[in-house]
């Protein structure tokens, strides 16, 4: 067993057994490489990826190749999930290497933690065009030996590559309409009308993006301009709809897989992320208030779907939180085989139901020839007709349709649980966490009509969002000795604490942060509000950071008073949303939200400054920086406040009517009469009232309508 074998992280423990002389990142490593003068092997991966695992059998677990590694490298081993920061920013310096990055991702560095070579997978011997991984280590020990001043020479222009694509810079541009505009014209340029998401194969969600355009459509179409709001929500719900009736959805316990091969969605990698579904499940939430007819209750019940996954494979019950991710595969033999069917396999698991058999197999069009390469009988479940279409053809009913599809699903669930079910990571990280505590609010908020769900589900919904906030807030929040917020990166390992904690980053405070204000939109109870002032001032003070010029900056992914080993000296401001919102537009927004409730003109200037660092070159990264134009949106807009007071169905009726249709700009506020306000907005909205039945106040700016004590009456002031 190698040093990993105490590491707090799934992944590390996985390669204790592996006879490569391991490091977790750490300062030693780098002393001993300094000491020893040898270049540093770095493998960065995660729990959930394939080719890691394949790297890791083929080579690593090889002895004569560890006895390569071993006598001429200092070898260290990354979760890409527990240290964003180092993955970030070595994956920019293999791509400016090799011009492509991705996991695993092996890098060669200096000792001082340089990288002068770098790519993905490599295989053990010669093939597939690639050189095997055992010449690599020889050649590259060999140009760190007789060639060392071209591989410094070569690490000090990778990092200076890192530093000047990273570090964007590009103010210049207005902050306006226009902009955000020009960001979604370039996603609709990329649409693909036919199968719906965007670009050609492979197809990843671009759940930012997505959001941008359904916020677009409702303000065109609040500003009388029908025909644009139209293209927009075509692009976006034929997205959804596609996405949701193909294999990238998985359809019998619900929740998306990572990304789809194929053009049609169909053949995906089947690893399951947090959050891909966070993303997607605000997606679906948002797309069920904006859209109408089959198209909302589809989203809706996608939505429905996605958190009964959580629910049941995703979530610590007893004491909150979610799980980070759930593997494709079993072994290296399979490719999803947990996920996929066979016909026989089909047959046997509805034996004793013909009618729903002869239903299962042309739902989801399962055949003797399926999709997967590695088995060609195995058929990945996607919908080629919807409910409605198999009903027009055949005669038969919707609600029959639907019952036979509940027991179809049903029973086949039932037999896909007897078999080896993929790994689940059980670690806690807190910005996926934040955001899915975020999601889960604003769908207990969004989908609480009696059509969508029952007042206890929405009760239930809630009340766990708000149970696993309390325990981020709890195990991952601190103040330090000036009384600044301090966020861990992991709330909770599945065995054990880490010796070194990972630092919180950028993301970490700015979901949380949104978090912390949805949780006390949704119950006006003022610990929330109270987190999220502490972490909007280390947002401020702890990661904004000024250019040279003294005129304008932006916000840096890890405190500016960090370490600085290896690459995590090059400072990086994200921009570009990749796989998850960027943190850059995430915390600006966060801002301007603090500063819409509590007058707040520092981080309003803050959040402008961010935005406009920016502005000169953002439209050229289109479909990447959604969660930027929806940052600028919020700073155009004059932020609005419904404060709802009373906990009857009344105020649940008014509660899920005002979140519709989707706003950036609008926030929504549950009190009681002994709850309190930010003093901002107490301000605004004076003494609250004394009324023995539900009211609303809506606030515009700094002004506020009298008491609105009816559905009509809302609805009158909100369009």
């Amino acid at each position: 067993m190698n040093s990993l074998s105490t590491s707090a992280s799934s992944y590390l423990r996985s390669a204790a057994h592996q006879p490569i002389h391991w490091h977790a990142w750490s300062e030693a490593p780098f002393e001993r490489a300094q000491r020893e003068q040898k270049p540093i092997l770095l493998d960065i991966g995660a729990v959930w990826c394939h080719w890691c695992h394949v790297m890791d059998r083929e080579s690593y677990e090889d002895p004569s190749l560890a006895r390569i590694v071993n006598e001429h490298c200092i070898a260290i081993k990354v979760e890409r999930d527990e240290r964003p920061d180092v993955d970030s920013r070595y994956q920019a310096a293999v791509s400016a290497i090799s011009g492509q990055g991705g996991w695993p991702l092996t890098a060669f560095l200096t000792p001082d933690g340089k990288p002068y070579f770098g790519g993905t997978y490599f295989p053990r011997d010669d093939r597939y065009g690639r050189p095997g991984f055992a010449r690599v280590l020889l050649t590259m020990a060999q140009v760190w030996r007789e060639r060392r001043e071209e591989a410094l020479e070569s690490a000090a222009s990778v990092i200076a590559a890192i530093e000047e694509n990273e570090a964007f810079s590009g103010r210049g541009g207005v902050l306006n309409h226009e902009l955000s505009e020009k960001i979604a014209a370039s996603a609709l340029k990329q649409f693909d009308p036919r199968h719906g998401g965007f670009g050609a194969q492979p197809k990843f969600p671009h759940p930012a993006a997505i959001d941008l355009l359904l916020h677009l459509a409702a303000r065109k179409e609040r500003a009388g301009n029908p025909a644009a709001s139209h293209e927009l929500l075509h692009a976006t719900a034929t997205t959804l709809l596609k996405m949701g009736r193909g294999g990238v959805y998985d359809q019998l316990a619900g929740g998306f897989h990572r990304y789809s091969v194929d053009e049609r969605w169909v053949v995906p990698h089947f690893e399951k992320m947090l959050y891909d579904n966070a993303g997607l499940l605000a997606n679906y939430v948002h797309a069920a208030r904006i859209l109408t007819g089959d198209a909302a209750e589809e989203c809706a019940q996608r939505a429905r779907e996605i958190i009964h996954w959580l629910d049941r494979t995703m979530t610590d019950r007893e004491l909150g939180g979610f799980f980070t991710s759930q593997d494709a595969d079993i072994n290296l033999d399979d490719d999803g085989d947990y996920f996929t069917w066979t016909l026989d396999e089909t047959r046997d698991a509805l034996a004793d139901d013909p009618e729903a058999l002869a239903f299962a197999t042309n739902y989801w069009e399962i055949g003797a020839l399926g999709e997967m390469h590695h088995n060609p009988q195995k058929n990945v479940l996607h919908v080629p007709l919807t409910l409605a279409e198999i009903a027009g053809k055949t005669g038969q009913s919707i609600d029959e349709l639907r019952a036979l599809l509940t027991r179809a699903r049903e029973k086949m669930l039932a037999v896909r649980s007897t078999r080896p079910t993929p790994f689940i990571d059980r670690t806690l990280y807190t910005n996926w966490n934040a955001m899915a505590i975020s999601a889960c609010l604003d769908a207990a908020r969004g989908l609480g009509n009696a059509a969508d769900f029952t007042p206890d589900e929405k009760q239930a919904i809630r009340g766990f969002a708000l149970k696993s906030l309390d325990r981020l807030l709890d195990a991952a929040l601190r103040h330090d000795a000036s009384g600044t917020a301090t966020l861990a990166h992991v709330i909770a390992y599945v065995e054990g604490t880490a010796a070194s904690p990972a630092p919180g980053t950028l993301d970490d405070y700015a979901f949380t942060l949104h978090a912390a204000l949805d949780a006390f939109g949704a119950t006006g109870a003022p610990r929330y509000y109270k987190a999220a002032e502490s972490i909007a001032e280390a947002l401020a003070t702890k990661f904004f950071q000024r250019n040279e010029d003294g005129l304008s900056g932006a916000f840096n992914d890890s405190p500016a008073d960090g370490p600085k080993l290896g690459a995590l000296a090059a400072r990086r401001r994200p921009i570009q949303d990749s796989p998850t919102p960027a943190g850059n537009p995430v915390a600006a927004s966060g801002l301007l939200r603090v500063a819409a409730l509590d007058d707040n003109s520092s981080y309003r200037a803050l959040a402008f400054e961010a935005l406009a660092s920016f502005s000169g070159i953002v439209e050229h990264f289109g479909l990447y920086v959604g969660s930027y134009a929806l940052a600028l949106e919020r700073l155009l807009a004059e932020p609005e406040q419904l404060v709802i007071v009373g906990n009857d169905e009344l105020a649940a009726q008014i509660e899920s009517r005002a979140t519709a249709p989707f706003t950036v700009a609008r926030s929504i506020i549950r009190l009681d009469q002994t709850s309190s306000l930010p003093p901002a907005l107490a301000e605004t909205v004076g003494e609250i009232p004394a009324h023995s039945k539900t009211f609303a106040l809506f606030c515009k700016g700094r002004t506020c309508l009298p008491p609105i004590f009816s559905l009509p009456e809302l609805e009158r002031e909100l369009l």
